[in-house]
């Protein structure tokens, strides 16, 4: 289950303060108490109903199951020998905020009780008192979040077997509201109900859960999900259109739901009403069978070959497609008052390079449907290694542009040289890397032709890539066939330098783009790996461009090899790689997830790490990936270790309580707890393979 830690704004300083200095006034904010129906109950009862009671101070809330943000309540039993407890039953939740009105997840003010069904032996001794005894824990948050524990109990004494049911009797207040909560708490949905859950559009994430209106009360009607699969944060609108007598609610689904729901599972609350448990399948509304793609009439074709022409026309303004698109600029003003056919042969080129990119795509994409997979525009751009070969061609553009070095210059269309050999390949490739930069944008008139593009068939498919091609090329085809377009533009002169770095930047924004399409697909550390070696690609382009430069000393030779090494060690270094069958699969920290695998007697290391913490990066680089990883990758493997990552990138008072705990104010802070052994191993900041599994051999 995946659960996220809200935003907290104290700074850690204030929170150790308030885990060190303030523990009491901290637990006052909830109290807990654990509480039955009645002091006593048959001894060869089936089962046992006991609640933890929460009392929350004013504007003070805990969690619920699935809690949206923070951290739901959790009971750890400690009971005597042949007793057993159940899982929590949890009360319909609501949806709770901090002062300021903001969103703070799902949860309970006030007074709450959660009840636990416990299962007692069948051999109690009539009049002889058992305890239960539990420890609670929570996480209570108003403006701050603070984690609360209790040590509980609860003395309760078995009477004489046979005794009447007393499921409905108290003797209490507390075991008064106790009932109180068993009644109302969610119910399986009524066959009444007739809720069902349908996706209406395959293309958006969004769910449509509706129901029969005339089975509920008046009122507003919300959907909590216990698998975190619908977005907790966003609204639940009624949708329009649904059936008459049926009441629809849009969903949105959670951009952590991987993979896409299948199954809604949770609790529908109405307001001032009941609440019902959902388990439903879903259902495509606009299930079609994938059979032969839809075909079009001439008059829709030429419509929507329409539109993909001028969305490729407006697609030169795109900030994808404009910075590359520089570069093709500087070729046509370099190309002013020279030969016609000269300047129409290289506006011809630069067509046909975007053409035949273009053609390669849809080839690509009608390929890989035909084989079942399911692609849209830009699917390239799926894949790490190929958004890391587009950031270090940008960036050497960039950094040539800039004048950082100076070579090949018929290959990427600027600077004098860009004539030899007519300077054709030049105008080519411009081409063919204005198509592949365009792939993220959607201009305006652009998004539907893409659309039918992609459910056509594979003929009429080619026609509207085509007519995107030829709307992106159009520009320059016009200035290519009419000299006295190209006689307009400025003249070359010292100005073009100026222009030429300054264009450098845009392209700088364009790598920028890449390296945020990788953060959303590589490892932190294979991020940082990427990172690195486009700051070395850039000093090899600079190194080569000292040793090539006029005037340039000797040992010339020996800089430009070296420059070339490094760029190539730099490629090699941050190149995308498929995950290791080695490599470790971290788990996010939390202390009940420690204590869960340490009754499981497995062994447990614990890394507390951040981003920003560059010993943390080279620790992790040393131990896992470095020389002598495989020896503990085949520990971990060998002895089933589970590797938890307390990640303190940002603010997070739980982790900063569990370091202040430890006396430690800083990352990287490592532990191991083997089985056996209640307390853990503390590691030093500094760590080598060796020093981990010596750590790990030591033990029995």
């Amino acid at each position: 289950m995946f659960t996220r830690v809200s935003a907290f704004r104290l700074p850690a300083s204030l929170a150790i303060l308030l885990f060190w200095l303030l523990p009491t006034a901290a637990q006052a904010q909830v109290k807990a108490s654990l509480h039955a129906l009645k002091a006593s109950f048959p001894a060869d009862a089936a089962e046992v109903v006991v609640g933890l009671r929460l009392e929350h101070e004013a504007k003070w809330h805990t969690y619920w199951l699935q809690p949206g943000t923070g951290l739901p309540t959790s009971l750890d039993w400690k009971l005597p020998p042949g007793w057993t407890a159940g899982p929590i039953r949890w009360p319909a939740p609501h949806r709770v905020y901090d002062t300021a009105k903001n969103l703070a997840g799902n949860g309970y003010e006030g007074v709450v009780f959660l009840p636990v069904t416990l299962i007692p032996p069948r051999d109690l001794a009539p009049g002889q008192a058992v305890t239960l005894r539990a420890k609670a824990e929570w996480l209570m948050c108003k403006d701050v979040c603070i984690p609360g524990d209790a040590e509980l109990s609860l003395t309760l004494t078995p009477t004489a077997p046979g005794a009447p049911a007393t499921a409905n009797v108290t003797d209490s207040p507390e075991g008064e509201a106790l009932l109180a909560t068993l009644d109302a708490l969610p119910r399986p949905a009524p066959s009444a109900l007739a809720a069902e859950v349908t996706r209406p559009d395959a293309a958006a994430k969004r769910l449509r859960l509706s129901f029969a209106a005339a089975a509920i009360p008046a009122g507003e009607a919300w959907y909590f999900d216990a698998d975190a699969a619908i977005a907790y944060d966003q609204p639940q609108p009624r949708a329009a259109g649904a059936p008459a007598g049926r009441i629809a609610l849009d969903l949105a689904v959670s951009d952590y739901a991987e993979p896409f729901p299948a199954r809604l599972r949770g609790v529908l609350v109405f307001a001032g009403g009941p609440a019902y448990e959902l388990d439903l399948p879903v259902e495509s509304a606009t299930a079609e069978p994938a059979t032969a793609a839809p075909s079009a009439t001439p008059a829709s074709l030429a419509s929507i070959v329409a539109l993909a022409f001028v969305g490729g026309l407006i697609l030169n303004l795109m900030p994808c497609v404009f910075p590359v698109l520089g570069l093709k600029v500087m070729g046509f003003v370099q190309q002013a008052g020279q030969d016609r056919k000269k300047i129409t042969a290289h506006g011809l080129v630069f067509t046909g390079g975007v053409l035949l990119s273009f053609w390669l795509l849809a080839g690509a994409l009608a390929a890989l449907r035909a084989g079942g997979s399911e692609l849209g525009w830009g699917f390239q751009l799926q894949e790490p290694a190929f958004v890391f070969a587009m950031a270090v061609v940008l960036l050497a553009f960039a950094l040539n542009m800039s004048g950082a070095f100076e070579f090949a210059l018929g290959a990427t269309a600027v600077g004098g040289s860009l004539q030899q050999k007519d300077g054709y390949a030049g105008s080519f490739f411009t081409g063919v890397l204005a198509t592949i930069v365009a792939t993220p944008c959607s201009a305006p008139f652009l998004a539907p032709a893409l659309g039918a593009a992609l459910a056509l068939p594979v003929a009429a498919s080619f026609a509207v890539f085509t007519a995107i091609a030829l709307g992106l090329a159009a520009p320059y085809l016009v200035l290519a066939a009419f000299p006295a377009a190209i006689r307009a533009l400025p003249r070359p002169g010292a100005w073009m330098e100026s222009f030429k770095q300054g264009m450098a930047f845009l392209l700088y924004a364009t790598v920028a783009l890449m390296v945020w399409i990788l953060a959303g697909q590589l490892s932190p550390e294979a991020l940082l790996s990427a990172l690195l070696a486009l700051a070395l690609l850039a000093f090899a382009l600079w190194l080569y461009g000292r040793a090539t430069a006029p005037g340039a000393r000797r040992p010339r030779r020996v800089t430009l090899a070296l420059s070339l090494l490094l760029a190539a060690g730099a490629v090699a270094y941050g190149w995308p790689r498929a995950a290791a069958p080695d490599e470790i699969v971290w788990e996010p920290w939390s202390a009940e997830r420690v204590a869960e695998l340490q009754k499981a007697g497995r062994p447990i290391y614990v890394d507390f790490t951040a981003r920003w913490c560059f010993t943390c990066q080279t620790n992790k680089k040393a131990v896992f990936a470095g020389p002598g990883s495989g020896e503990v990758l085949e520990l971990f493997r060998e002895k089933n270790v589970a590797a938890l990552r307390a990640d303190w990138t940002n603010r997070d008072p739980l982790i900063t309580a569990e370091l202040a705990r430890w006396k430690r104010a800083a990352v990287p802070f490592n532990l191991v707890y083997l089985p056996g052994r209640a307390e853990p191993v503390v590691l030093p900041e500094l760590l080598t393979p060796g020093t981990v599994l010596e750590v790990f051999t030591a033990s029995p």
